[in-house]
């Protein structure tokens, strides 16, 4: 079987972000902390959130959970907690939350050889998918990459 260069290349990427996402964390949530450094227009910054948010809600349910967001400042931060809100969670990102339907989720935005890698992270899982930049936002080129983990107590 031969796969082309650029989805071997793509499928690397995307296996190395995944096991990378359980190495940093930074804090007392045990997340990265959320930044994006890729430059995305707001059409671009909107389409991924909203994409990104509807892949999240299969996973942590729609609607019936507080999101605990601490964004950087930036479009894409922005589009992500405008799209949660659209989904209807309640977001959190100055408030201390605490409950058992509280969700802490940060966010990896990186350029990455001409393409968008993304990341969305709680305690229980990263969700990963590279997106390819265009006119009217950003469309995905990868599959989607769902990591899983067993939630720890805090010891």
């Amino acid at each position: 079987m031969h796969i082309p260069l650029f989805h071997a290349r793509l499928l690397i990427v995307v296996l190395f972000a995944a096991l990378l996402a359980g190495c940093q964390t930074l804090g007392g949530s045990g997340l990265v902390t959320s930044s994006a450094t890729a430059q995305l227009t707001p059409e671009a910054a909107s389409s991924i959130a909203g994409e990104m948010v509807g892949r999240l809600a299969e996973q942590v349910g729609p609607g019936t959970t507080t999101i605990q967001l601490k964004p950087d400042g930036s479009i894409f931060g922005e589009a992500l907690e405008s799209s949660l809100r659209g989904w209807g969670y309640a977001v959190a990102t100055d408030q201390v939350t605490e409950g058992t339907n509280t969700v802490a989720l940060a966010y990896v935005v990186d350029a990455y050889e001409g393409s968008i890698l993304v990341r969305l992270s709680t305690q229980a899982l990263d969700l990963t998918r590279m997106y390819q930049l265009g006119e009217e936002g950003a469309t995905p080129i990868s599959p989607l990459s769902i990591m899983q983990r067993e939630e720890s107590e805090p010891s």
